[in-house]
């Protein structure tokens, strides 16, 4: 009887384990019954499922620690988002180790510090070995782990929005601990100082600081070798000319003046250290161009890839993204940008197109799972465009080849195709969009974009509409990425998605192609991009414009591309602003 009682309780662990899924979301009003019945503490039967690559529990107020045999039971969770709950003062006991654990999302909790023991892991070996986005932020905590470098060493992306941190452990700046961090956010915090030892963040590209209680800003942040976004604002610094820059000025200027002398506190190098700096700067400078001539010699006789940069401001009619408050509880990251110049009319353009997406989704997106693509024709947008959530009974679009129908219909209609597809196949997999429907398990409000004329045209992670469906004479693109993980991982995956879409076009404008494609044979065709390593010569820019997304009150959140963005690496690759 107690089996089948809990069986009863947790429907979604059987069906879990039936159907052999990889993916889990618990949400909604009856978990957090179901989760007091256990004790504060997630069921022992959710760790018997070691297949799961996803697992999100978000939303129980009587959540307080995820419970023993975790780390042993999912030895394959490569997500986990722990959002919104109640768990804290620290956890008990200690999440790792997580051998392949890359996301991990505990914002919202009440978390006040995470000791050995009732931490993320353990230090030695790491306990997180992959882990590269960590989101701590809408917490209690007053202090970080001393070990927290060397429990998660390949950390990228760290979030502590919200907490009650009063410095940074002298650990996280240490030479080599932290090599790939390129995004730090510590806003609306308490700390009062920033060690100089920051500059050993040699990857740091954000750094965001705002509304604490700094007063003096070091000046070896300016040896910072990328950083290039920075957010000071709603500190009060002692140094005024400072004060007044962080509020008006762009990064690239408070950097300038940090290093050639300026200080937080109007204390800093002595009149012979300016000279030290322009000596520096010009090593760096001709170290540049060093490396500059050797990249010109590996691709000499091959052109480059041309990306420019259009500004909101040089945009005759700039679009823009407006966010409704309620997606912060669903899906509250959002980018957008728009393209012109592609050419998806000549051979097989729209199908490497469409194959680019596929990979991305399966690869940077982690199945959906990081987040989603969404790519329109931008001659059928009609902007403003608005973010927004509503019950899956009222959310209406026509899907991609698929007549207008209700979300909570087209849901249900895809879990029954699904099911015909496992029958016919005799297979526990499904393929398509069936493969991302757990994704809106227990979600109670849907995800959507909206354009000015009351039209779904995006119901992220499921599908698009069919009013703004790519053609073949599509060449003006407005995309969108969204993610429930971070604002971050909406950007990279752009980056990603331009850079391959430079490629295609670039490819397609030198190997012209007979046998077009049509568009219905586009929407089911899947297969390899070509290799544009292939390319004979000439050039094919493509033109970026900025779309800035704006809150329900008017006010920027964010612009995509920002300067920091489109900040490629590879020599091939020339981006003008």
């Amino acid at each position: 009887m107690a089996a089948v009682a809990a069986s009863e309780a947790w429907p979604e662990l059987e069906l879990a384990e039936r159907e052999r899924r990889r993916e889990l979301l618990l949400t909604g009003p009856a978990l957090e019954e179901r989760v007091r019945a256990a004790g504060g503490r997630l069921p022992p039967r959710l760790f018997t499922l070691p297949l799961l690559h996803y697992l999100e529990v978000s939303g129980c107020g009587s959540l307080r620690e995820p419970g023993p045999g975790l780390a042993q039971g999912l030895p394959q969770l490569h997500s986990l988002v722990l959002r919104r709950n109640a768990l804290g003062p620290g956890l008990s006991p200690e999440l790792g180790p997580l051998p392949a654990l890359r996301v991990l999302d505990l914002s919202g909790n009440a978390l006040e510090a995470l000791p050995p023991g009732q931490g993320l892991g353990p230090a030695e070996p790491p306990g997180l070995p992959q882990l590269q986005s960590l989101n701590l932020s809408g917490n209690r905590l007053r202090e970080l782990p001393a070990d927290l470098a060397r429990c998660a060493p390949r950390l990228q992306t760290l979030n502590l929005t919200g907490n009650r941190l009063d410095s940074f452990p002298a650990e996280l700046f240490l030479p080599g601990a932290l090599p790939l961090l390129s995004e730090l956010a510590a806003a609306d915090n308490c700390l009062r100082a920033l060690s100089p030892d920051i500059a050993h963040l040699a990857s740091l590209k954000t750094l965001d600081l705002s509304n604490n209680q700094l007063s003096e800003i070091p000046a070896e942040l300016a040896d910072c070798p990328k950083l290039k976004d920075i957010n000071l604002r709603g500190n009060k610094l002692t140094d005024r000319r400072l004060q007044k820059m962080v509020g008006g000025c762009q990064a690239k200027s408070v950097l300038e003046y940090l290093r050639v002398g300026g200080r937080g506190g109007g204390r800093g190098r002595g009149k012979a250290e300016p000279d030290k700096e322009e000596s520096r700067r010009k090593r760096r400078d001709r170290k540049r161009r060093e490396g500059a001539e050797g990249e010109e010699d590996e691709v000499d006789g091959a052109s480059r890839l041309l990306i420019r940069v259009l500004r909101v401001s040089e945009s005759p009619a700039p679009l823009t993204v407006r966010v409704s408050p309620e997606v912060r509880d669903v899906r509250p990251f959002i980018v957008g940008a728009v393209v012109r110049g592609m050419d998806l009319q000549a051979g097989n353009a729209l199908k490497r197109f469409l194959t680019t997406q596929t990979k991305l989704h399966e690869d940077l997106c982690e199945k959906r799972t990081a987040a989603t693509i969404a790519t329109h024709d931008l001659r059928a947008v009609r902007g403003p465009l608005l973010y927004a959530t509503r019950p899956p009974q009222d959310l209406k679009i026509v899907p991609l080849g698929r007549k207008e129908v209700r979300a909570k219909d087209l849901v249900r209609q895809l879990q029954l195709e699904a099911e015909e597809h496992r029958k016919q196949r005799k297979r526990q997999t499904v393929s398509g969009l069936h493969r991302y429907l757990h994704l809106l398990d227990g979600r109670e409000h849907y995800p959507c974009l909206v354009d000015a004329e009351g039209d779904v045209i995006s119901f992220p992670p499921i599908t698009n509409s069919e009013k703004t469906k790519i053609k073949k004479t599509t060449s003006e693109l407005f995309l969108e990425v969204t993610s429930a993980t971070s604002l971050q991982v909406c950007k990279d995956i752009m980056d990603a998605l331009i850079l391959k879409m430079a490629e295609i076009n670039k490819y397609t404008l030198e190997n012209r192609e007979e046998g077009a494609l049509s568009d219905t044979e586009a929407d089911a065709t899947s297969g390899q991009l070509s290799d544009p390593g292939a390319e004979k010569g000439g050039t094919c820019p493509l033109v970026v414009e900025q779309v800035r997304v704006l809150d329900e009150e008017g006010q920027l959140r964010v612009v995509y591309p920002s300067k920091t963005d489109l900040d490629f690496a590879a020599s091939h690759v020339t981006v003008t602003r």
